[in-house]
């Protein structure tokens, strides 16, 4: 999380009904978010500047694997955007045995409304990801997913910010899990877009994908 005070709090406490271990990585916040998340009864992880999305994933990996009782790991954005239900249902498909790692898809249904932009991007986005490494994805940026804990042993993300996105995709293809992609939905809300994160992941998608 960065700098999400104002909707983090409501967002542990919807995961804590459904998973008793919430952490938190405070990605160097300057508003209350760890706090905020902190006593909404998650356990909070600083990184003491901001450092990007990659590297308070791969921070978040290895805290987890800390734990000699770990079963699954899911990745779960902070601000809103995905829903507890998705979650379940995806820890479900790793706990039964069924497969080694799970890939949220907003893309695999109609519930998400994504603009036409971004649909075009992360389309363009998957196709490059197929072509690259053989993972017939449909959708390569989404950050609801769930791990097993000897597929996330293997993973070791080096790009902080955006690029880490490729990164994963291309440690997945090399490491060759078991794997399956699950529906979600996405809820772009006014607070989302009002940060501006969907157009602006767009650009940045875009420029990983040209000049990587």
């Amino acid at each position: 999380m960065y700098n999400e005070a104002t909707v983090v709090g409501d967002v542990v406490r919807g995961l804590l009904h459904q998973f008793p271990n919430v952490v938190c990585i405070d990605d160097g916040s300057t508003d209350s978010s760890a706090a905020v998340a902190a006593a909404a009864g998650a356990v909070v992880v600083k990184h003491p500047i901001n450092l990007g999305q990659g590297a308070s994933l791969q921070t978040g990996l290895e805290y987890a694997l800390q734990d000699p009782e770990l079963d699954c790991i899911i990745t779960f954005d902070a601000d809103g955007q995905h829903r507890v239900e998705d979650a379940v249902d995806m820890s479900n498909r790793i706990l039964s045995g069924e497969t080694e790692l799970v890939l949220g898809s907003r893309f695999l249904d109609d519930r998400s409304q994504v603009g036409w932009l971004k649909r075009l991007v992360l389309r363009t986005a998957a196709l490059q990801f197929r072509l690259s490494t053989g993972l017939n994805l449909t959708d390569a940026h989404n950050g609801l997913r769930a791990i097993s804990p000897s597929v996330a042993r293997g993973i070791h993300l080096k790009q902080n910010r955006m690029a880490h996105a490729s990164e994963l995709i291309h440690q997945i293809a090399e490491l060759q899990p078991q794997w399956v992609e699950h529906p979600v939905q996405i809820v772009y809300t006014d607070y989302s877009k009002a940060k501006g994160q969907s157009l602006l992941n767009s650009v940045n998608i875009l420029a990983d994908l040209l000049f990587r």
